[in-house]
């Protein structure tokens, strides 16, 4: 089995160098990152099944090669981004590894604080780690000898009782109770379900569903009246462990569990039989410990040989033969109990029609149900199947054994990263400022601006992970050759021409849109010709040098300038026709040489003391679309910059602008490119947190690319979500002309639709010692941070538990839930921390776009401190999402966001006081109000439904389905509920009498059915009131300011008029949008039933036909006011109490 484990040396990218590189161009070529293409690569490969064709000498040897999707990336970042003064640290995370004190937190701790003294929690499991649940067998002998849980009942009292399985596994008891002993049991041909989580009224209660965690909590459904006993067990490993043992019984039956124990023949089994019989080459029965040691290495790449050593001895002595050869039973039994992973065994339990394993339909459920894949056929199924299945009788009966579904789960097909986001997916025809751009600082530095020496492949790294931007510091040379240095690395200059040359030959390998040179220029009238000189011949028609266009508004787009290399710098005034002239430097430049050089050398600075710069013609020529400009103010701005006109901005003053005047920054880089780099106080060369300024807009946020940590780590996951091309097109409220966004804004934004992110982290694999960590030895105390970096609003943390001495298989299984009310500016971030009491040390990171996260089960690569793929490191989660349902954010893990039954609120348009204008925006409230109850309506009604289902607001439509069938399949009566397919709206259907369970869900399916097609039927028509609503509005725009001072609004009063007046232009197209997309949900709801049901089996008379597109005639409810159905309850739906 191909699973995941930890190398026990981790290398960094300078020490991955090839052999044969003896230059430094020639080093920089193999300081690189992955391109996307490869990103999933760092994921196992899966064992090759030519391996039963090798000779048993062989399996010792080849690892799967990882190489680093970014070179530099590592651990959290302790002071928010702040400049520290006199350092040489790189990075408050790249300490972590060097001592006490370092708090384990990411950007919302505050570094400047001492750190608090945090109570450790630690998880302690009920079994003990030998006793690994890897077959059914060992969850059988686990519920015979039985456990001590919670029972809870309906007015949410819990008592304390001990539960078991008979020896005979009929009946499931429990003990004390007052009833006599044949009443306190439940028949296990009784149980119609078994359910993970809080999921019946009496676990979500109120009051009672605080005191334990969603992962420790499960319910059994029995009888014909589908009543409950909720359970609550002290960890998720027994739960997991109950409900896959229930489970199966309620499927198979207990005449099946003989089968599947380890010492049986099975498909596993006679495979791993075979890879026995094929290294026991002599036939004697049995080989040495070292080589059946290194066997199992092979097919385990990660797993540590002191590991497998330590079981074969541990088995050994069990049978008093320690020191003896290992024989047949003791090598399958070492394999099974090594190379099982419980969680991925409990998955496939759920959805095995065939004991443990997968067939192709199993296997189509999956992939489509939880995986969320779309078309999917027998013929893909039995393609994984091929791929993934190590045996050869699997391969050929189509069966995914244990092993095969956990190397395609190890896939780059079950990575976390859609792929469809490992190249270039936006739109690129947008003008270049509606873009953020992969900017690189300093970048010929390989570390601070004190210590650190400049080197010719630190460009060529920052190309090749994707920059856009690069900044080049030119000085005077020796021999009239201009020289680039920075900061006091005088001894390390490099020769200008030859930084050109590299530049030339990397501009376009990783991207073939614009790069953008930022000259900062110190040099002399003379050199500063041989500048030009050397440009325009090694660059050539690379060199962008046609004049802008005064007619146009905006700047050309990445696509239209495709290849060409653009020059931003100082240009001499139109009417300057001399060879030079003077023009007025910009602050970065002068910040930078006030701090290189002293006071003696001020000669050498052309006059820039005084803020003055002689310019040539030649090079002044050369800039033509980025034309640095000094910032006065945004007024100004917007009455006399160009859009070819860039400004530069200190971090500090961005900083200010971005808390004093979000909403002006913000329509600010509507037009024009603004330039964020660090303030000279950082040193150190650390970062800035690059998501201050790309909420307010800013496309260039300048980053120390030398310089690893949490920044770093952003700035690197936010540009894979676009080919990793460097371009990034920003949110749409950030570029449409007319809209209102707050980048400080707290809570829900006007007309964008919030998001709910359900996160589960299930297990780590493979999770390595912090690299210079000496503490506990080998052991390996992990947690896990989860965290939301975006707006202020969406901004958030969450941490798991600590798992007690496990860095190989960690099962964590928590639930974390998080709002995102900007989805498009949000980026998920996965840190792993090692719990000591000396410090917290870093052990892996992962950082991923919101909008690139796949839904489903799937593995998180982790990186390494320097930004490598961790080999075989990874952590396990299920990744959900949905719209929000209610108001506020949600307060607690695992659980829908209610509001029970207040008032809905309602989006409204805000007063401007300029009556033409108000009178335009009151006649919208009418369909405002009508979109925001089709769209609740339905989702209210499809959370009832899943809800019903006994299933979370995350579900999608295809597990209702399934859950619905699984009723009916077990059922001891002869239910028939059929589904429907020959109208546009499936009905579901139910001939003869049902328990009122089953009579509440199909009532609330049917209420779902009919608010979806209230909502297809009549969203055109609301849509095209709200749209023509915007746009009679937006024909005010360029005469609002006149109308307001007319009607004698002016100053603050006018000012408000204006932001009222984007809020409603804003709400309008908003909500029309959000209409237009909740349709198309609606659509694909209709669309996942009529598969659903045709897979389940649930079709009508077998109906097989394509599903019908749903019809737009008007719809007779339309011609009334619209219903409101509202949120429920938790208690609305009754479930009787077990005994």
């Amino acid at each position: 089995m191909a699973g995941l484990q930890a190398s026990e040396t981790v290398t960094g990218p300078l020490c991955e160098l090839s052999s044969e590189a003896s230059s430094p161009t020639q080093d920089a070529t193999h300081i690189t990152a992955l391109s996307n293409n490869d990103a999933a690569t760092m994921l196992p490969a899966m064992v090759s099944r030519t391996y039963l064709d090798v000779s048993a000498a062989a399996l010792a040897g080849g690892h799967p090669g990882y190489g680093a999707e970014g070179v530099y990336s590592n651990g959290r970042y302790k002071d928010h981004g702040s400049p520290r003064i006199g350092s040489r640290s790189r990075d408050s995370s790249a300490e972590r590894s060097q001592g006490p004190g370092n708090p384990p937190c990411g950007i919302m701790k505050d570094g400047s604080k001492q750190r608090q003294v945090r109570k450790k929690t630690v998880s302690f499991s009920t079994m003990p780690s030998d006793r690994k649940m890897n077959s059914t067998a060992a969850c059988m002998a686990f519920m015979l000898e039985g456990c001590e849980m919670k029972k809870v009942r309906s007015n949410s009292r819990m008592y304390n009782r001990y539960f078991l399985l008979d020896p005979d596994m009929r009946w499931l008891r429990w003990e004390p109770s007052k009833k006599d002993s044949e009443k306190a049991k439940l028949e296990i041909k009784s149980i119609k379900e078994v359910r993970l989580g809080k999921k019946t009224p009496v676990l979500r209660s109120n009051g009672l569903s605080d005191q334990f965690p969603e992962e420790c909590a499960f319910s059994i459904i029995y009888g014909d009246n589908y009543e409950s006993l909720d359970l609550v067990a002290s960890t998720a490993d027994v739960v997991s462990t109950w409900v896959m043992g229930l489970r199966y019984l309620v499927s198979y039956g207990r005449h099946t569990v003989g089968v599947v124990e380890p010492s049986q023949p099975s498909l596993r089994t006679s495979w791993i039989g075979s890879v026995f019989e094929l290294a026991d080459v002599e036939r004697k029965g049995h080989i040495e410990l070292f080589h059946a040691t290194q066997i199992i290495k092979g097919l385990n790449p990660g797993m540590k040989e002191s590991r497998i050593e330590l079981k074969f001895k541990e088995l050994q002595k069990a049978k008093d033969r320690y020191g003896e050869a290992i024989d047949l039973d003791t090598f399958v039994e070492a394999y099974c109990e090594l190379c099982t992973r419980p969680e991925i065994f409990f998955l496939l339990v759920q959805f095995s029609s065939n004991k443990e394993y997968l067939d192709t339909k199993d296997l189509m459920l999956f992939v489509e149900v939880e995986q969320g894949v779309e078309c999917v056929t027998e013929d893909m199924c039995r393609e994984i199947v091929r791929k993934y299945e190590p045996s050869a009788e699997g391969r050929e009966r189509g069966y995914l054994s244990i092993d095969g579904f956990t190397h395609y789960l190890l896939s780059a097909e079950c990575h976390i990263f859609d792929p469809q986001h490992k190249r270039v997916c936006q739109d690129m025809t947008q003008p270049l400022s509606h873009y953020y751009i992969n900017s690189s600082h300093n970048a010929s530095l390989l570390e601070d601006h004190f210590w650190g020496s400049s080197d010719i492949s630190s460009y060529v790294r920052a190309l090749r992970m994707g920059c856009r931007s690069l900044e080049v510091v030119v000085w005077d040379g020796p021999d009239c050759e201009p020289v680039v240095y920075i900061g006091s690395s005088v001894a390390s200059q490099l020769a200008f021409s030859k930084v050109l040359d590299v530049i030339n030959q990397y501009a376009f390998e990783s991207s073939e849109y614009p790069l953008i040179l930022c000259l900062v220029t110190h040099c002399s009238i003379p050199q500063q010709r041989v500048m030009a000189q050397h440009m325009k011949k090694i660059l050539g028609d690379k060199l962008h040098t046609e004049p802008p266009n005064a007619d146009e508004h905006y700047l050309p787009s990445p696509e239209k300038l495709k290849g060409k290399i653009l020059i931003k710098g100082k240009r001499l005034p139109p009417e300057c026709q001399d060879s030079e002239g003077e023009v007025t430097d910009e602050e970065e430049g002068l910040e930078m040489s006030r701090r290189a050089v002293g006071a003696d050398d001020k000669e050498q600075l052309n006059g820039i003391g005084s803020k003055r710069l002689r310019l040539c013609k030649e090079l002044s020529d050369l800039v033509t679309l980025c034309k640095s400009v000094q910032f006065r103010d945004f007024e100004l701005s917007k009455r006399e910059q160009k859009h070819w006109e860039i400004c530069s901005f200190n971090e500090v003053d961005a900083n200010r602008f971005a808390n004093e005047f979000p909403e002006d920054f913000v329509c600010y880089n509507k037009r024009f490119l603004s330039r964020v780099y660090p303030t000279p106080m950082r040193i150190d060369a650390s970062n800035m947190n690059p998501q201050d300024f790309w909420k307010c807009g800013c496309q260039i946020v300048a980053m120390n690319y030398q310089t690893p940590g949490l920044m770093m780590d952003l700035n690197l996951g936010w540009f894979r979500q676009n080919g990793n091309c460097g371009y990034v097109l920003r949110p749409a409220i950030m570029r449409e002309e007319v809209s209102y966004f707050s980048a400080n804004a707290r809570d829900s934004l006007p007309g964008v639709s919030a998001q709910l992110l359900h996160i589960k982290v299930i297990s780590g694999q493979n999770l390595p010692k912090p690299r210079g960590s000496a503490a506990k030895g080998d052991v390996v105390e992990p947690y896990i941070y989860v965290e939301i970096h975006g707006i202020p609003a969406d901004c958030a943390e969450q941490r798991t538990k600590t798992v007690s001495q496990n860095g190989d298989n960690p099962i964590f299984d928590e639930t974390f839930e998080f709002q995102i009310n900007l989805p498009e500016l949000a980026a998920l971030r996965f840190v792993v921390l090692d719990d000591d009491y000396i410090g917290d040390e870093f052990i892996g990171q992962y950082t991923i776009p919101f909008e690139c996260l796949q839904p489903g089960y799937r593995h998180v690569p982790l990186q390494s401190l320097t930004g490598e793929f961790l080999p075989n490191t990874t952590l396990f989660v299920h990744v959900a999402i949905t719209n929000r349902r209610g108001g506020g954010k949600a307060h607690k893990r695992g659980l829908s966001v209610r509001k029970g039954r207040k008032a809905r609120e309602y989006t409204s348009t805000k007063t401007t006081g300029i009556k033409v204008v108000d009178e335009l925006f009151r006649a919208s409230t009418q369909p405002l109000r009508e979109a925001t109850d089709l769209r609740e309506n339905v989702q209210n009604a499809m959370v009832s439904f899943k809800e019903l289902c006994g299933l979370t607001p995350a579900a999608n439509m295809k597990q209702c389905i399934l859950t619905v069938s699984s009723w009916l399949m077990n059922s001891e009566r002869a239910l028939k509920v059929t589904v429907d397919l020959s109208e546009s709206y499936p009905t579901m259907e139910a001939q003869g009498p049902i328990p009122e369970l089953l009579r509440k869900v199909l009532t609330a399916y049917d209420t779902m059915i009919q608010t979806s097609r209230t909502l297809i039927e009549s969203a055109d028509v609301v849509y095209a009131k709200l749209t023509q609503a915007q746009r009679a509005g937006l024909d005010f725009h360029e005469d609002l300011h006149r109308i307001g001072a007319k009607e004698g609004l002016k100053g603050r009063k006018l000012q408000k008029a204006m932001e009222s007046y984007a809020w409603n232009i804003t709400v309008l197209k908003g909500q029309a949008d959000l209409l237009k997309h909740a349709k198309g949900e609606a659509v694909d709801t209709l669309r996942q039933i009529h598969c659903a049901a045709q897979s389940c089996g649930l079709a009508k008379n077998g109906a097989a036909t394509s599903p019908a597109s749903p019809l737009l005639p008007p719809h007779p409810r339309l011609h009334g006011p619209l219903q409101t159905i509202p949120e429920t309850e938790p208690n609305d739906t009754d479930s009787s109490t077990a005994h």
